[in-house]
């Protein structure tokens, strides 16, 4: 018997849920240079519980979705859900479901300077991992899009 998932062959999206699906489209597509691939919605089942059974959502959750695919072909699929009793905070790294996208660069500190002039806002100055870590030389700093997804700007030490 295997112990692992059998004929898995990579990740196909990564999917988030926003307050305004126009504003993340624009945020992922004009600072983050992705293309938007399609929209579709609304998602819903007014009668049933489709949307229960299938999303594990309320049964009177409505959704509006995107898809973007970022400049490194990663599928980013968006969703701008209308649902009785939706919390509307994002967690915190720390928070259990706490989760962040890392973005790889070139160089950190030009992603950040970019985004800062841009009115994003940056989570302190880009820092370096010190050496006798397994990434030693490794730069990144954390920054977040308007509605609090938090982002990570990612370099991996150049080498040779």
């Amino acid at each position: 018997m295997t112990t692992a998932l059998p004929g898995l062959l990579g990740v196909h999206h990564l999917a988030c849920t926003v307050p305004d699906l126009d504003e993340a489209v624009g945020f992922f597509t004009a600072l983050i240079g992705g293309e938007e691939l399609y929209r579709a919605g609304p998602v819903e089942d007014r009668d049933g519980d489709w949307m229960h059974r299938h999303l594990g959502v309320h049964p009177r959750a409505s959704a509006d979705v995107a898809v973007v695919r970022l400049p490194d072909g990663l599928e980013l699929e968006l969703f701008e859900y209308r649902a009785p009793g939706q919390r509307r905070v994002p967690p915190a790294n720390s928070d259990w479901g706490g989760h962040h996208l890392a973005l790889r660069v070139a160089d950190v500190d030009a992603a950040a300077a970019f985004l800062r002039a841009r009115g994003v806002r940056v989570l302190g100055e880009p820092q370096t991992i010190g050496a006798g870590h397994p990434v030693a030389g490794t730069r990144w700093v954390y920054f977040t899009a308007p509605w609090g997804l938090q982002l990570e700007l990612y370099a991996l030490p150049v080498t040779g």
